[in-house]
């Protein structure tokens, strides 16, 4: 499980570092954050709660929309990378599995995590990619209002959708399940 979830996540960070470093921002290859070694995207605190509670988190990529010749767009398309990578990652996954049946417990699980991490980070609240997605969507205005709103309430909202327990779920899990169910339904044989 561990493996599994740091890789994900490596792959996560790793893209939106790509991404930005392509549309131009320096600041993720200056903070050693252009790679795949998962030692440059793990946050300590969010490892040691992987262990604890099987829920952690990566090290945020630090770019400077500054830098970019579109900011909103290109802080938008950042934002997408992370998600985008997770869901390619499961859709390649979702290709092996039928050709390595004695890996297929472990891929499943990679295939099942990368989805929900990808639809868990599209969740427009702070500090989720989502947020970002849904502020730079909607008019400058407005996403001045939202974004001092949402980065003040977000990480409280997430942490009670985390904790909100209905019939005997998670809220966050009801909300991520049918995305979830729907594509395994749609790419695993």
């Amino acid at each position: 499980f561990l493996a599994i979830i740091v890789a994900a996540i490596t792959v996560h960070e790793f893209a939106h570092a790509l991404v930005a470093d392509r549309l131009g921002d320096p600041t993720p290859r200056a903070s050693g954050r252009l790679s795949l070694n998962p030692l440059a995207h793990l946050d300590p605190l969010g490892t040691i709660m992987l262990f604890l509670v099987r829920f952690g988190w990566g090290k945020p990529v630090p770019i400077d929309p500054y830098n970019f010749s579109h900011p909103r767009r290109d802080e938008t398309l950042v934002s997408l990378a992370g998600p985008f990578s997770n869901l390619l990652l499961a859709f390649v996954i979702s290709r092996l599995i039928p050709f390595l049946p004695n890996f297929a417990p472990f891929l499943y699980e990679f295939f099942l995590i990368n989805l929900y991490i990808a639809f868990f980070n599209l969740l427009p609240v702070p500090p989720l990619d989502g947020s970002k997605i849904f502020l730079n969507l909607i008019p400058v205005d407005k996403s001045i209002e939202w974004r001092q709103a949402l980065n003040q309430y977000g990480p409280i909202l997430l942490i009670a959708l985390a904790l909100l327990p209905i019939g005997g779920a998670n809220l966050i899990g009801l909300i991520l399940q049918p995305p979830v169910v729907f594509l395994s339904r749609l790419l695993l044989p």
